[in-house]
């Protein structure tokens, strides 16, 4: 007993240690993550993004209060920290694509270049986003098909958002023959934006003869509407644009060309 109090005293000392030290560390590490989760709700982020945090930002204080625990107990614990740290980097090496696709999905949730039904264009896709999530970013096409979009990818691609500003400019060219009566066909254009009330007044629509192409006289109609109603206002535009010139006896000229024929004379001997 003589030869077995001492050895109680010290590594039982060193066993309440490690204990207290697990059960205030693992408190604490608790303490934080609800912090973290509640900082991040408060800014209104991504509910996936701030249980992912909390719950990474929980596992790595775990993992250094585990660290301490075990140093109180007398183990080596620089071997382990090495071990971890090459199994890391291993993961991180092993999920270069995932951590890149995860680290721009952080970007876009905190910087917001765009938010869900919004109706953007990136990656070489085009659609209305419906969900970001950490790896990927989900977007439903006109068409009704769902794409799936790296995150990764899309951050480093050029993002048009179309809906943010809530307005949008419709940029048509109308070409008209060389024969046409320009005040006429710019009159017609003009009364065609004043007719409907989804053209916007402010800011102000422009129509003008833009070009003079190859085959016809270009010119430009430029009305803004909301964004909710461009398509259905574009083809109704487009429809009546052709019904005006056709009632006004005013063509829509295809691409021509003229081919003159030189006849050589024919040589004699």
């Amino acid at each position: 007993m003589n030869q077995i109090k001492p050895w109680l005293t010290v590594y039982g000392l060193n066993l309440l240690g490690a204990l207290l030290i697990l059960a205030i560390g693992l408190w604490v590490s608790k303490l934080i993550s609800n912090l973290v989760r509640r900082l991040m709700t408060t800014r209104n982020l991504d509910p996936t993004l701030v249980s992912f945090c909390g719950t990474l930002v929980y596992a790595t204080l775990v993992t250094f209060v585990a660290i301490a625990a075990l140093g109180r107990l007398g183990v080596q614990t620089t071997s382990l920290i090495a071990i971890i740290g090459a199994a890391g980097l291993a993961v991180g090496l092993a999920l270069q694509n995932s951590l890149s696709n995860f680290a721009a999905g952080i970007m876009m949730i905190v910087l917001r270049p765009f938010k869900a039904e919004d109706f953007i264009e990136g990656a070489g896709v085009i659609g209305t986003v419906e969900l970001v999530h950490i790896f990927n970013t989900r977007l439903k096409t006109p068409d009704n098909r769902t794409i799936l979009v790296p995150n990764a990818k899309l951050l480093n691609d050029n993002i048009i958002n179309y809906t943010e500003r809530g307005t949008r400019r419709m940029d048509l060219v109308i070409g008209v023959s060389y024969d046409d009566d320009i005040r006429q066909v710019k009159q017609i254009l003009q009364n065609i934006i004043a007719e409907d009330s989804r053209f916007l007044k402010d800011p102000e629509p422009v129509v003008g003869l833009n070009t003079f192409g190859d085959s016809s006289l270009n010119f430009v109609m430029r009305p803004w509407v909301n964004v909710p109603e461009y398509w259905p206002t574009y083809f109704d535009t487009m429809e009546k644009i052709k019904l005006r010139f056709d009632e006004a006896g005013i063509s829509i000229p295809y691409p021509q060309r003229d081919v003159h024929i030189i006849e050589k004379p024919a040589v004699t001997d």
